[in-house]
């Protein structure tokens, strides 16, 4: 254990305590929310982020440990562990290279190696090998190895067989792996070519294409590994074989040995037939990995802006979800969420009911005074945004319209929730009712659905699921405990995702406050059937109760805290009831005025603890979603026949890749801002300029009507 610590230690660049400490709360069972935000002093302030990446590399390194045990056992079992190899195997820094030491001694299947071991032609490798005869005839010492009993007909036989099990020795070897991996890694290429050249497809630039394997970037490589799986393109590794042949010859052959010619014959046999195919597949793996790796890393920062974005409180919404047969589905929902009214209207092709649609739809918007239309980016959203930007001109009070992302309605609309949720309204009106409230409260909302399916992530279908969904699932958990949750409003969803809360407490929860009311203080959770102390210490603090017994129930301080806070209260000279009424302006003043540390070390908190505490007492109940960037609201629609190069644009970013990100400009397909049109300096990732949900300016660089595409620009805009 001693060097796991040592190890962390050195990656994280974290100080001795902050990793026992670490591994300490995580094997007690806290969960990453908890040790982030309640346990700052033990981590030395660890953010989310780094936990979970803490998390993840304590658990391979774990493995990584096992696994050493486990080899160490296999090969002391067969009685051929030595000290040497056993020190080798312990300071492997890596599973690869425990691997490959373990890979002579792995029980095989039945090899051309295996097949001539068991004709007897080991000990003739063994002299073949050891290239210490400097006269006479090989053949005759061949010819002792001959036996028909054995199928062993000829001296050739005899030598093949003997040369097979050379081959596989040195492909065996861990130490000629590693000096091959690196020199594949570090000079190859990967290459990909059109196996149909005349045919049309998305991969057409990988049809001649080429690139050094340590520089080709993540998404490239999920492109070509998907058009390989599409049976679009073949892909092959090349790499400098005659030097790395040249480098093992060297290594292997003595000079002058009458048994020189056989071994280097072996030695180009087993790179070609064993070694490279070998090393191929695990850098072709290893790249894979690596891209996965950054997509899943890309689609979960994408989802955290995603679930942070701003709410848009106090208005009534009509959600609109486009569609052309089946007709536009129209949801109206309150302040609150609660649904008012839905409909159908047919106001697309094939229909065109446009005047019929106006009509009702106006009646519904002045009924209800309705203040903003969501409309979904699915399909026929454009005609329908065209549709609605016309009617709402039509319209005497102030309506606007915004484009909301849809992804995953459809699978929320067939849920079993949504069916639980809406157990009288058809599956088709399901999807207007949630994009309504998706502009409402997105989180709220968001995590209904698998987060797989919001769709703001690049090939997250060509990448480990089960990585994916523990990595997505993580965001969510980390965004719903970071915003706080309302405990008297908060569905079950939401509810599953606060720390120490699986789904089945989430459900007693509202099944307590539908038999009981509304909760009034947080302890009265420690009445919810299986929410035991644990469970408890672990939630209470990420659970808001507005207006309960207790206004610290209302803020983020965690009750294990109260008892210092109203001390450090009485001794600034206030009460709770100040935090109600506001009246704790000067309260930073005078802590700075009496001394932090002082006041630390008599209440017998933490610095950092005691800090965090201020600031939800200044700011009770803050949302932090609030300080972000409100939706773009739009009264008219724009077209991609008005738009002129240098044309000045506001937009919203709606997905961010390793090559750019993607901008809502209020026409049909979203415009792209390259990642070399970010900045006027040299970007490496597109992450660091902008996230999902940013409202950006750009600029118009060129226009492609025919194929719907937009260059844009985040230059001189």
């Amino acid at each position: 254990m001693e060097l796991v610590i040592k190890q962390l230690m050195n990656e994280f660049k974290l100080k001795e305590f902050q990793v026992k400490n670490t591994i300490k709360l995580i094997d007690d069972g806290n969960t990453i929310p908890f040790i982030a935000r309640y346990r700052k002093e033990q981590t030395g302030n660890l953010s989310d982020v780094i936990l979970r990446d803490f998390f993840d590399r304590l658990t391979y390194l774990r493995n990584l440990k096992k696994r050493k045990e486990e080899v160490i056992k296999s090969i002391a079992s067969q009685e051929k562990l030595t000290d040497e190899l056993k020190e080798k195997i312990l300071s492997a820094s890596t599973i690869t290279e425990v691997e490959d030491l373990y890979r002579p001694f792995r029980p095989k299947r039945r090899t051309r190696a295996t097949i001539a071991m068991e004709k007897g032609l080991e000990p003739l490798a063994k002299i073949l090998l050891e290239q210490n005869i400097f006269e006479g005839s090989i053949e005759k010492i061949a010819k002792e190895y001959v036996n028909k009993q054995k199928e062993v007909n000829s001296i050739d036989e005899a030598l093949q067989g003997a040369m097979d099990i050379i081959a596989e020795i040195i492909s065996d070897d861990a130490e000629n792996r590693k000096m091959i991996r690196n020199i594949v890694y570090s000079r190859g290429l990967l290459v990909s070519s059109a196996i149909d050249e005349e045919a049309e497809s998305v991969y057409d630039m990988y049809y001649k294409y080429s690139e050094e394997i340590k520089k080709i970037p993540s998404h490239r490589i999920l492109a070509i590994n998907r058009g390989e799986k599409e049976k679009v393109l073949r892909v092959k590794i090349e790499a400098p074989h005659e030097e790395i042949v040249s480098k093992l010859k060297k290594k292997i052959m003595l000079q002058d040995s009458i048994t020189r010619k056989y071994v280097e014959m072996a030695v180009e046999d087993s790179y070609k037939r064993l070694i490279f195919p070998s090393i191929e597949r695990e850098i072709r793996n290893m790249l894979t990995e690596k891209a996965q790796e950054q997509a899943i890393k890309v689609f979960a920062l994408n989802l955290k802006s995603l679930l942070l974005q701003s709410p848009v409180k106090g208005k009534v919404v009509m959600g609109f979800d486009p569609a052309y047969r089946t007709g536009c589905k129209i949801a109206i929902v309150d302040e609150t969420g609660k649904l008012l009214d839905t409909t159908t209207v047919y106001p697309t092709p094939p229909q065109n009911e446009v005047d019929k649609s106006k009509e009702i739809l106006k009646d519904m918007i002045e009924k209800y005074k309705v203040d903003i239309i969501a409309i979904g980016n699915g399909t026929a959203s454009r005609e329908s945004e065209v549709f609605v930007a016309d009617m709402i001109k039509e319209i005497d009070r102030e309506v606007y319209y915004t484009i909301i992302s849809e992804a995953g309605a459809s699978v929320y609309s067939a849920s079993k929730l949504a069916n639980e949720e809406y157990p009288d309204i058809n599956v088709s009106l399901r999807g207007a009712i949630s994009i309504a409230r998706r502009l409402q409260d997105p989180l709220a909302e968001f995590v209904k659905i698998d987060p797989k399916h919001i769709g703001v992530g690049q090939y997250q279908h060509d990448v480990n699921q089960k990585r994916l969904s523990e990595v997505l699932t993580g965001v969510v958990e980390d965004v719903v405990n970071s915003v706080g949750v309302d405990l008297n409003t908060a569905s079950v969803s939401l509810l599953s995702y606060v720390a120490g809360i699986s789904k089945s407490i989430a459900k007693n929860i509202v099944k307590y406050r539908d038999e009981n009311g509304k909760f009034k203080n947080r302890s009265e959770l420690l009445k919810v059937s299986r929410l035991g102390p644990a469970t408890f210490e672990q939630a209470a603090g990420f659970l808001r109760i507005i207006d309960g017994e207790n206004v610290l129930d209302s803020t983020a301080v965690h009750p294990e805290s109260y008892e210092e806070t109203e001390k450090m209260l009485n001794k600034m000279g206030y009460s709770l009831e100040d935090i109600k009424n506001g009246n704790l302006k000067e309260l930073k003043e005078k802590i700075e005025e009496y001394g932090i540390e002082k006041l630390s070390e008599q209440l017998n908190i933490g610095i950092l603890t005691l800090k965090d505490i201020i600031e939800e007492l200044l700011k009770p109940g803050r949302d932090p979603r609030d300080e972000m960037p409100k939706p773009i609201f739009r009264s008219d629609v724009l077209k991609i026949e008005d738009l002129k190069p240098d044309m000045i644009l506001t937009g919203t970013v709606s997905n961010v890749t390793d090559f750019g990100a993607f901008v809502d400009i209020g026409i049909k397909n979203d415009g792209l801002v390259h990642i070399s049109e970010m900045s006027e300096r040299f970007v490496k990732n597109p992450m660091d300029i902008v996230s999902v949900g940013d409202i950006i300016k750009v600029r118009v660089l060129n226009i492609d009507v025919k194929k719907g595409r937009v260059s844009l620009s985040m230059k001189k805009a």
